[in-house]
């Protein structure tokens, strides 16, 4: 048998398509990443004007990120360490990494592999602006810890171009601003008590910062004194368990009231939804995932979200004037399916489309089709409504029994039943070669409710084992071909741990297991990761021990590197038989 670069490991199906697309703040321009053609990997740099639908190749592959002015009229990207530009001409004299011009395209600012920031400047100087080389400390980087809350920036510019706000980390992280002549303000906060930097957004008025305490119970929406470097708060988030910020949050709405994201757990609600200055702005049958932002001329929020079903995601616009009626939100993709936006100006781009009014301009795609149309049977199963996704080999006879391939992905907290095409290539590939490949979101998993997502608080992994074999045994009942006798669970990092425990705990349920790349200490991860679901490891030793899982000589487990089908299967099919 052959083993095909599949579509989501290597993304060779998906090199004509666009991707990294920004819309400009005016609207007057999107920018995005496509290859030239289906068969080249390197992406080229694009830019649609949106008024007369011109496409123009503004630089050539590879590149893997930019970054541009607000009207994108200038337009960045590093390449071998080297800096490039479109509009402007700006010569580094480091290796760069990250640049991004400034808002108003004067000057380009980067950070170094040794982790100082610099700056050119409009006269096209480059000069050091933070940093100290050799000391073990790093400027404009973003910290390990951001990661685990989504932060992957380190320095954010200013809306006028003349300050840089900059993570500085030294063991410690610290905030600081910076003017492009020299001058510097400290960002005060309780950064003891609140040592977590989650977020920070710099749109119009002040920069809006995210902190949250060591046990992420608590956290602060700080406003930021661009002056004097004071805060203050603007709205206090809390969780008995732990807080989840919703990303795009907090934001600076066009009335000056601040979007925060919260959960709604009183009169019956359980739902996760934003406010502005404290009033409920989306209705709590609408579970928020990401505010996109506000859409010009209607001044609605655009947001993705789901609605009903957890395995869609849509895009909703959301009304923010104040007034009577409620909170209330209304959807603006029809199909089903796990659809995106991005919003600049009057124009959003949903998908793979650029929408102006009525007006309906679509971004050029070369993509070549999937190579699989997988046909999961999703239905929601047990009295917790755990959704699945049931996937048979391409023309099977019903009555045929054949062995099970729980597919547990990278584990807790990542949903594996999306309505997405793409999400279930390499699932098909499985199903193909003898398996009745069936994919459940247990408890822990986001979009359903807050409390459904955090019932798992310090029992994880007892909480997602039994979930995952109460929903085998319901989904027999429509699936008669299900073989129950021959169960096999296959995941990686996180779902490799989850395999492990599974084949050593339960071995009457799961006769074998696949773990790439596992996780088996749960102490060797981040704390922001690893405390958000067991606690604070000194007080809640017994919770980690109950949660390692070292891999057995006896137990029936292949441990792997990611890339290995050829062992992976034949290891299946073995103990499958």
């Amino acid at each position: 048998m052959e083993y095909p670069e599949l579509a989501d490991r290597t993304g060779r199906f998906r090199f004509g398509a666009p991707h990294a697309v920004t819309v400009g703040g005016d609207g007057a321009r999107v920018a995005f990443l496509r290859s030239v053609g289906p068969y080249d990997p390197a992406a080229a740099l694009w830019v649609l004007t949106v008024a007369s639908g011109a496409v123009t190749r503004i630089a050539d592959g590879p590149i893997d990120a930019y970054a541009g002015s607000a009207d994108l009229s200038v337009l960045a990207w590093a390449r071998d360490g080297r800096l490039h530009c479109s509009g402007v001409e700006r010569i580094a004299t480091a290796p760069v990494v990250d640049p991004r011009p400034d808002p108003t395209g004067g000057a380009v600012a980067y950070t170094t592999p040794d982790a100082t920031l610099r700056v050119i400047g409009e006269d096209g100087v480059d000069q050091l602006l933070a940093g100290e080389p050799g000391s073990g400390v790093s400027w404009g980087v973003a910290e390990p810890a951001a990661a685990d809350f989504g932060r992957t920036r380190g320095w954010w510019w200013s809306p006028d171009g003349s300050r840089i706000l900059a993570v500085r980390s030294a063991g410690t992280v610290s905030l600081h601003l910076l003017d492009l002549h020299g001058g510097w303000v400290d960002v005060h906060w309780d950064r003891e008590t609140y040592p977590y930097l989650v977020d920070v957004r710099w749109g119009a008025g002040n920069p809006l910062i995210t902190v949250l305490r060591r046990s992420q119970q608590h956290g602060l929406v700080l406003s930021v004194d661009p002056r004097t470097g004071e805060t203050q708060v603007h709205a206090e988030l809390a969780d008995a368990r732990w807080v989840e910020p919703v990303r795009g949050t907090p934001l600076l709405l066009p009335d000056g009231r601040v979007l925060v994201g919260g959960e709604l757990a009183h009169d019956g609600f359980d739902a996760r939804c934003l406010f502005a200055d404290g009033s409920l702005l989306t209705p709590p049958e609408l579970y928020v995932r990401r505010v996109v932002g506000v859409l010009a001329g209607t001044q609605e929020l655009i947001v993705e979200g789901t609605e009903g079903e957890p395995a869609e995601q849509h895009v909703f616009a959301v009304r923010t004037a104040l007034g009577g009626g409620g909170a209330k939100s209304r959807r603006l993709t029809d199909e089903p399916g796990w659809h995106h936006a991005r919003v600049g100006g009057d124009v959003m781009v949903v998908d793979d489309t650029v929408r102006r009014g009525a007006a309906v301009v679509p971004l050029p795609s070369d993509a070549l089709p999937l190579p699989y149309a997988p046909q999961p049977a999703l239905e929601r199963v047990t009295d917790r409504r755990l959704s699945t996704g049931v996937l048979y080999p391409g023309g099977h006879v019903t009555g045929t029994r054949l062995p099970v391939l729980i597919e547990l992905g990278s584990g807790p907290g990542h949903q594996q039943v999306v309505l997405d095409p793409a999400r279930w290539q390499e699932r098909q590939w499985w199903a193909d070669a003898g398996f009745v490949v069936v994919s459940i979101d247990t408890r822990g998993t986001p979009g359903v409710t807050p409390s459904f997502e955090k019932v798992v608080h310090r029992r994880l992994a007892d909480v997602t084992l039994t979930d995952h074999i109460d929903a085998l045994h319901a989904l027999t009942g429509k699936h008669p071909d299900l073989d129950l006798g021959r169960v096999a669970v296959r995941g990686t990092g996180l779902g490799g741990w989850l395999a492990i425990l599974g084949v050593q705990r339960r071995p009457d349920v799961f006769r074998c297991g696949i773990a790439i790349d596992p996780v088996t200490d749960w102490t060797a991860l981040p704390p922001p990761y690893a405390e958000r679901y067991l606690g604070n490891r000194t007080d809640n030793a017994e919770i980690y021990d109950h949660h390692a899982a070292e891999p057995s000589g006896t137990a029936p487990l292949l441990v792997c590197p990611t890339g290995g089908l050829s062992e992976e299967l034949q290891f299946l099919t073995r103990e499958c038989a």
